[in-house]
This record gives C-alpha cells, sequence and structure tokens, in this order.
C-alpha cells in the first residue's frame, strides 16, 4: 500500500469512483451523518425531546401500552411514543444515530492512536522492547472483547458520562490488532533507502518516525480504521442491548432494541426502526471501507479492473 501523497489522493479518488456500491455506501454514510448533526433541529421540527417523559401518552393501567393507534404514532409524534416511558421515539431513533455514530468513531481513534504508539515502538525499539510490546499486544489480542467490556462498564460508576466510557473501554481492549499491521509494516518501511539516509544523516528516533514512517503508514491505518468503524457500532448496541451500555434516558439504537422486545409485536416499529438503521449503518460502513481499502491498495485496484473487463468481455 502506498500513502496517499498529492498525487496519491488523485489516484485513490479516481480508483474509489470505479466502484459504485462504495459510491453508494458513502452517500448513505454521508446522510446518516448529517442526521446525526442535524438531530436537534430535526427534533425541534417535530417538537420533541428524546427524554421527556410523556406518562399522559401510556395507558398505566395497561401495562405502559401508548395510547392511540400503532404505538401512539400522531403529528405530534410522527413515529409514536415509546412504551411505559411515553418517549418520543423519532426523536431518540435520530439521537441514537448521534450516539451510536459517536461512541463508534471515538472508540476507533482511541484504538487508532494507541495501535499507531504501540505498533511503532516495537517495531523501532530494541530487542526486548519489541519483545515486551509485542507480547502485550498478544494478551490483548486474546482477550475477548464483549466479556472484557462487561466486566469493566459493570464495575465502572454509573455518574461517569456512560457514552464517553463505551468509547473508552472499547477503544482500550481492542487496538491489538491495529498495532500488529501498523508494527509489520513500520518494519518493512524502516529498511527502505531513506529511512537509512534519514539515520545516517543523524535524525532521531521520534523525527524519522513522524516525518519518513508516519506517511507511508496511512493507507493502512486509514483502511483499518475504516472497517473498526462499524464493528465498533456493532459491539456499542450490544452493551447497550444488555444493560451495561448507553444507560437511560440518553438514547441508543441498542437501549431501543431491549426497550422493543416486549412490544413489538403490538407497533412493529419498535423493533424495525432501531433493527433498520444499525443494519444500515453497519453494511454501509463496511461497504464503504471495503471501497476504501480497495482504492488504497493499487494491487486490488488492478485486480478490481482485470475482473471488470474480463465480465465486460464476456458479455460481448
Amino acid at each position: 500500500m502506498s500513502a496517499p501523497g498529492a498525487s496519491g489522493a488523485r489516484q485513490f479518488w479516481r480508483r474509489l469512483r470505479t466502484q459504485r456500491a462504495a459510491l453508494v455506501a458513502a452517500v448513505v454514510v454521508a446522510l446518516l451523518v448529517l442526521v446525526a448533526l442535524a438531530a436537534p433541529l430535526l427534533t425541534a421540527i417535530e417538537g420533541q425531546d428524546p427524554t421527556t417523559y410523556h406518562p399522559s401518552l401510556v395507558d398505566s393501567a395497561r401495562g405502559g401500552v401508548p395510547i392511540g393507534s400503532f404505538g401512539g404514532v400522531s403529528a405530534d409524534h410522527w413515529l409514536g411514543v415509546e412504551p411505559q416511558t411515553g418517549r418520543d421515539l423519532f426523536a431518540r431513533l435520530v439521537y441514537g444515530a448521534r450516539v451510536s455514530l459517536g461512541v463508534a468513531l471515538a472508540a476507533t481513534v482511541v484504538q487508532v492512536a494507541i495501535g499507531v504508539v504501540v505498533g511503532v515502538a516495537a517495531a523501532l525499539g530494541s530487542r526486548w522492547v519489541d519483545q515486551l510490546l509485542s507480547r502485550f499486544t498478544d494478551v490483548i489480542v486474546a482477550m475477548p472483547l464483549m466479556i472484557m467490556a462487561l466486566a469493566l462498564l459493570a464495575i465502572v460508576p454509573s455518574s461517569f458520562p456512560r457514552p464517553v466510557l463505551v468509547a473508552l473501554v472499547i477503544g482500550l481492549i481492542a487496538w491489538g490488532s491495529i498495532a500488529k499491521i501498523v508494527r509489520a509494516q513500520t518494519l518493512t518501511l524502516k529498511g527502505l533507502d531513506y529511512v537509512a539516509a534519514a539515520r545516517l544523516s543523524g535524525w532521531r528516533t521520534w523525527r524519522i518516525a513522524v516525518r519518513e514512517l508516519l506517511p507511508g503508514l496511512a493507507a493502512p491505518v486509514i483502511t483499518y480504521a475504516a472497517l473498526l468503524i462499524p464493528q465498533n457500532i456493532t459491539v456499542e448496541a450490544a452493551l447497550s442491548f444488555l444493560g451495561v451500555g448507553v444507560k437511560p434516558p440518553t438514547p441508543s439504537w441498542g437501549q431501543m432494541l431491549t426497550a422493543a422486545d416486549v412490544w413489538y409485536q403490538a407497533a412493529p416499529q419498535y423493533l424495525l426502526l432501531p433493527a433498520g438503521a444499525l443494519f444500515v449503518t453497519v453494511l454501509a460502513l463496511t461497504v464503504l471501507g471495503d471501497g476504501v481499502r480497495t482504492a488504497l491498495d493499487p494491487r486490488a485496484a488492478s485486480r478490481l479492473r482485470v475482473g471488470t473487463g474480463r465480465k465486460r468481455e464476456a458479455k460481448a
């Protein structure tokens, strides 16, 4: 993989444009990000808040069933209200996009930051530093993510901001894979002529890492980070679904799925809306990440062009 420099950026865009699925996924992701950023505006248009309880909108005598048809759908509540609490479903859905995307992005940033530092330090350090960091990375990789996250989130006081905590926990226990990738790539790069020339010129190790190695690491790091985001969205949703992630009344798609467990038969949107949002988001980010990987890897792009050409010849 080559680092996307000035001309590399143009080549990257040219390769990405040949992948229609990735472009469609990019549009979907852009729309999701726009919805997340515009959540206050969208809920202001509807006139509702995602955390406000509306006990008058549910029938407490029947266990909290929303009053009205289709789960309480009305002009004031476009998608209805949640059972028992009466909180607006549309407001929670769009704010859930902000929480889910924000937690996943923050967790990915933490993972990438730790992974790059550890990977570069292992590759450039002495033999014992490399051995120590590599074995520590192996321990991190061997840890089951969900079990460790469940254990850590269960013992941390709930007074700590929950979305920030979830992002930190995911990032702190899931950076091992990217550290291994960065270490392997750094070992390859540090044997190149321009890095050897920098050493002979008397450059310090940190300067070589920043000026010479990090640009060469950009492509694999961006590629892996793009594929980490959908994984982290799924992990956050699973943790919230199990009750140890984002806590009510803060909205989360996983939390909404938990609330839909009993009530989805009365109003299918309780289950279909958060599940559909998760499915579309993870699918779009995965397809986009795969497209970014192909566009950043000239060999993958070459194989893509060859395969497309053969299909056209076969059709002809």
